[in-house]
This record gives structure tokens, C-alpha cells and sequence, in this order.
């Protein structure tokens, strides 16, 4: 009996020493972020970066989830949730919060994306190379971003087929760029947030949404959208895609010890926004599959059409540049920087 008992206080003990090991973070790091925990995202973006930083930090720094906006607020005050150290990392669209971050939205222009991998490494170059692109997020840590594959046009009724089907739409956009886009289009943009889609879709407060195929399973767009028109040049451009940002509080990281900063460094930059471009590509896949098992219209406007789109984009891609200018940025330079790199990076 009092063997056994002995071997029980030793067990419980080690059980103690083990729970109290496991505890041992030095960091706990807040990851918010706005879609659900059944969106390949979630698994693909932060539950990978949480097991490469707590892994390779040998546990001294522990990531903790919160998806779908559980810790409150909707997707426009991740920003300021991060910025004010309510959580410490997020994931979040500057476009989300229109003209507080006017020169990284250059990639969500019209035609300002090829597939995901190239277009999210051209846009991580594009705001290592600019120091007024920087700027923007000087009040956080930028850990890196990437975009979404090419944006499609899904609908509810009504088949668009040619440019001229657009006219009069309302369609659900994501940032003002692809807002700007759609009115010279002739379809009449309605800003919201991913998360608020379904529900407009369902009431008719939209007729259509722009966004990647990506997005369709989590959110079961293949039920709410009977039509899809994607929209793709000679040359390899779609229609418009969205930046995302992968945030961290400055004072969180620059409270780490230099050996931990690296652990966030070397989880950081091209190539993470690299990887995640891939992510969204392969992303693509399970999304039309839905929409083709249930049998929904699936098109590609005319080659013409997309020639006149690209035309009638010209202006807001001038438009964009004299903005940036009146914020004393060299617009020009900027569009120029983007497009180069854009080429570049879709070359290789």
C-alpha cells in the first residue's frame, strides 16, 4: 500500500513538472482573424504559422486562435485590434478600411493580378522596395502579405455573359479600387466584408459578389450564386484580387528578445507571402468542383469584352496615381513599381 501510494505521489508529481513544462510559454501571442475555423485559410495560414513559430521557438512562444471575429468587433477594427494590443497578431485586408492605407491597394487595380504565387511576391517586393508604402504601416509590425487568385463575377439570377450583363447590378465589392472598377463597368458596387456576403446574397440586397473561388466552400457561395464569369486576359491578368496583411503589435515584437524576434523573422516575409500565394492557387480547386457538381453556369466573358474592360480601366488606374500624388506620393512611380515587379514575378 505504501508503494503504491509513493509510486502515485511520484506520478502526480511528474504529471505536475510535465503540466508546468507546458505552461512554460515566455510569449502568448493573440491571433485574431475574420473567417470561419472551417475555411482552408484557417488551417493553411494560421494554423501553420502558429506550428512553425511555437516549434521552432522550442515552445517559448505560444499562438492561441480566435477565427470568425470570436473575440468581437467585425473584420474593419482588426487594424485597430492589433495596432492598440487588444490582440497581438492578425490577419486582415487593409482595403477594409478604405483610404487608410491607399498605396498597397495598387494590386487590387484592374488587371493588377496573375495567379496568386507571383502576384503575392510582387506585391511583398513591392512594399520592401517602397518606403511610402511602408509608411502606411508604421504604427504596427508588418509580418507580410499576399493576395487571393483571380477574382470571378458569381451571380444569383442573372448570367452575365458579356460586359453589357453587368449593367445595373449590384455587386458585392471588397476595397474601393474594385469599387471604381465596377462603376466604370456600369454595375453598381456595395462595399461589405466577406463574413456579411451570404446574408446579402440571400435577402437580394446584392445581386452578385466578386471573389476567388476559395472562398465558396466555406461560406457555400456554389448554393447562394447560381453563375460564374471569370474574366481573363491574352496576357494572364483577371479581373482584381485583394491584399491581405498579416500584422503584428510593434510593441509586442520589439519586447521579444533577439533570439525570438528571429523566430518571427524567419516567419516572415517572401517566403511566407509566397507560400500563402500557392495556398490560395491550390485553394481554387475544391471551390469550382462544388460549383460544377451542382451544375451551375460557368463562363468566360468573350476576349473582346475583356479588352474593353481593360480600356475602361485605364482611368481608374490614372485616377489611383493622382490620388497618391495629392497624398504626396509619386503615383506614377509607384503603379510603374508594381507593374515591373508584377511582370517580373508572373516571368518566373
Amino acid at each position: 500500500m505504501a508503494i503504491s501510494l509513493k509510486k502515485t505521489m511520484v506520478a502526480l508529481g511528474l504529471t505536475t513538472v510535465l503540466a508546468a513544462s507546458a505552461q512554460a510559454a515566455d510569449y502568448t501571442l493573440k491571433l485574431h482573424h475574420f473567417l470561419p475555423k472551417q475555411a482552408p485559410a484557417h488551417k493553411n495560414l494560421a494554423v501553420s504559422w502558429k506550428e512553425a513559430v511555437e516549434e521552432q521557438s522550442n515552445g517559448r512562444i505560444e499562438v492561441k486562435l480566435y477565427a470568425g471575429m470570436q473575440l468581437g468587433g467585425k473584420a474593419p477594427n482588426l487594424v485597430d485590434q492589433v495596432k492598440d494590443g487588444f490582440v497581438d497578431v492578425v490577419w486582415t485586408l487593409p482595403g477594409y478600411t478604405p483610404g487608410r492605407f491607399p498605396a498597397i491597394s495598387v494590386f487590387e487595380l484592374p488587371f493588377m493580378v496573375s495567379d496568386a504565387e507571383s502576384t503575392s511576391q510582387a506585391l511583398q517586393a513591392y512594399y520592401e522596395a517602397n518606403a511610402s508604402v511602408q509608411e502606411e504601416f508604421k504604427d504596427v509590425h508588418p509580418l507580410f502579405f499576399f493576395t487571393h487568385d483571380r477574382g470571378a463575377i458569381h451571380t444569383k439570377e442573372k448570367v452575365v455573359k458579356t460586359l453589357a450583363d453587368l449593367d445595373g447590378l449590384k455587386i458585392r465589392i471588397p476595397s474601393r479600387p474594385v469599387a471604381d472598377a465596377m462603376v466604370a463597368y456600369g454595375a453598381t458596387p456595395v462595399s461589405m466584408a466577406v463574413p456579411q456576403m451570404p446574408e446579402a446574397l440571400s435577402k437580394n440586397v446584392i445581386d452578385g459578389t466578386v471573389v476567388p473561388w476559395e472562398v465558396v466552400p466555406a461560406f457555400r457561395l456554389h448554393e447562394l450564386a447560381n453563375s460564374t464569369t471569370e474574366i481573363l486576359s491574352p496576357n494572364g491578368r483577371g479581373l482584381y484580387t485583394s491584399v491581405f496583411a498579416f500584422l503584428m503589435n510593434k510593441k509586442k515584437y520589439e519586447s521579444m528578445p533577439d533570439d525570438l524576434k528571429k523566430v518571427i523573422d524567419d516567419n516572415s516575409g517572401m517566403s511566407w507571402a509566397k507560400a500563402m500565394g500557392k495556398v490560395w492557387v491550390d485553394a481554387e480547386k475544391p471551390g469550382r468542383a462544388m460549383a460544377e457538381k451542382r451544375g451551375n453556369s460557368l463562363q468566360s466573358l468573350p476576349e473582346a469584352d475583356v479588352a474593353k474592360m481593360q480600356i475602361s480601366a485605364k482611368p481608374v488606374l490614372e485616377a489611383w496615381a493622382k490620388e497618391m500624388d495629392e497624398k504626396g506620393m509619386d503615383g506614377s512611380a509607384l503603379l510603374e513599381s508594381a507593374q515591373t515587379l508584377l511582370d517580373k514575378y508572373t516571368a518566373e
